[in-house]
């Protein structure tokens, strides 16, 4: 990226602090994250309800955790930007999302299992993996905020997840976001350009 071109220079050499490079980068990519989502689900669900009628019983809130997850996986990349080439960084954050995307299908698949003991090793995978990167947890709660009283009352479909996290993983989502984008300004700051 900017770092192995020499293009940061430019920027770095001007009266602004490191800090506010980081900020005015993610801000940046936050704003367009923001707006694109706003367009893409905001316009998928008018479409929806203008060919069918049916509005989603929590559209926002869901709308609300996709945004986090998109955070989430910004702060990330942002924070791995500052260490590790492009190419590193998109195969780092590509595969934690690989590995969250797994986890959150065998703890699915897990739940199903007629074997406890298999089954509660199947859902601790997906906790695990999920504390490690938190977007297929958020996914799977916009999912369920999404969810029509009639899945919700048969307890899983395709779409959705017979168990869903908590608030307390979005509280933590949250926190993993505020973590990674500290610590890629901390890093940004004592890396030598």
């Amino acid at each position: 990226g900017e770092i192995s071109s020499g293009t940061i220079q430019t920027l770095a050499s001007k009266p602004i602090r490191r800090w506010e490079i980081v900020m005015g980068k993610w801000l940046g990519f936050a704003g367009m994250l923001t707006l694109y989502l706003l367009l893409m689900g905001g316009g998928v669900m008018v479409i929806v309800f203008l060919r069918t009628g049916y509005t989603a019983p929590h559209p926002l809130r869901a709308l609300e955790l996709i945004w986090l997850n998109a955070l989430v996986l910004l702060s990330f990349s942002i924070l791995g930007g500052t260490t590790l080439s492009i190419l590193a960084n998109g195969v780092l954050v590509f595969g934690l999302y690989g590995i969250a995307f797994l986890g959150g299908w065998i703890e699915q698949i897990g739940s199903f299992l007629p074997n406890q003991a298999a089954s509660h090793t199947a859902v601790n995978i997906g906790i695990i993996t999920s504390l490690i990167m938190p977007s297929e947890a958020l996914w799977k709660r916009a999912a369920h905020e999404l969810q029509s009283p009639l899945v919700a009352a048969l307890g899983f479909s395709p779409f959705s997840s017979a168990y869903y996290p908590s608030l307390l993983m979005v509280a933590y989502a949250v926190l993993y976001t505020v973590i990674a984008l500290t610590l890629a300004v901390l890093l940004f700051n004592q890396r030598d350009l």
